[in-house]
């Protein structure tokens, strides 16, 4: 459903926004698809699927294998997922569009349609943990929820291009997340194909979040305990570092122009005149 105010948040602990009233009468039970796109993870997706299958209302695990060269897809469907593949990296935007896509031809017309969950195929065992992030927007208190990770182990960045994404979402939103670039999110059917197309890259979480809130749609924060392979401080995180950086600035700059040309054609179009009729 969408909401008028923004950055509201879900009732319950640890999730970093206001209150938000919520409504339970005689809803259809709600199912969740677990949507996850995924490239050369052979090693970690057969955990993934696993535990993600255990979260509550999830009747549909979806891994969408992007152009992987190791057998991430046989491993994944042994696992228990349903798999479609991209014969080439396209990357990430594209697999997640794939993957609700799929789940939509999965939907029927006498239930609600899924909620989508998308998680990261390294999250192995931890991938239950996303379980939290179903509740707010199961219970129509937001529309997207987003995991906050606690620190990882190994993990090099600086908070650059963290500290960058939440400026910028702040600015033209008037929301601050804590954790802008966390990749784990739950969102309504609704919410999702109001933020499509979806930012190319690194850029798509926080081209996400810019959409949604600009359309008045709620977002929250929600702790989650999650394990994941971080990127470290030798030469490919560095480079895995600037292309984040890339990306998101360029997710940016295309919002911040948009809005700039939206204001100018609201300025400059002619006021609406009803016809007479004689």
């Amino acid at each position: 459903m969408r909401k008028a105010a923004r950055g509201a948040a879900a009732p319950g602990p640890g999730i970093t926004s206001p209150t938000h009233k919520v409504a339970h009468a005689g809803r259809p039970r709600q199912r969740v698809a677990v949507i996850i796109p995924a490239k050369d993870e052979a090693r970690r997706i057969a955990a993934t699927v696993r535990s993600a299958r255990a979260i509550p209302h999830v009747d549909l695990v979806l891994v969408v294998d992007d152009g992987s060269a190791d057998n991430t897809q046989h491993v994944a469907r042994e696992a228990g997922a349903v798999v479609v593949r991209h014969s080439h990296n396209r990357g990430k935007a594209a697999a997640m569009e794939t993957g609700a896509a799929i789940v939509a031809m999965r939907d029927t017309e006498d239930r609600p349609p899924r909620l989508l969950l998308f998680i990261d195929g390294d999250l192995g065992d931890s991938a239950v943990n996303t379980a939290p992030l179903v509740p707010p927007v199961f219970e129509h208190a937001a529309d997207l929820s987003i995991a906050l990770l606690p620190p990882q182990v190994g993990a090099g960045g600086r908070g650059i291009v963290v500290g960058a994404a939440r400026r910028a979402i702040a600015s033209l939103t008037g929301w601050t997340p804590t954790q802008p670039l966390s990749g784990m999110r739950c969102l309504t059917r609704e919410a999702f194909e109001a933020a499509t197309p979806l930012a190319r890259g690194w850029g798509v979480e926080t081209g996400m979040t810019i959409d949604l809130l600009r359309q008045g749609y709620v977002a929250v924060e929600v702790p989650c305990e999650l394990r994941h392979r971080p990127s470290g401080t030798d030469l490919k995180g560095q480079l895995h570092r600037a292309a984040q950086y890339r990306d998101v600035m360029l997710a940016v700059t295309n919002r911040r122009v948009r809005g700039a040309a939206g204001a100018i054609r609201d300025k400059v179009a002619p006021p609406h005149v009803p016809p007479t009729h004689r």
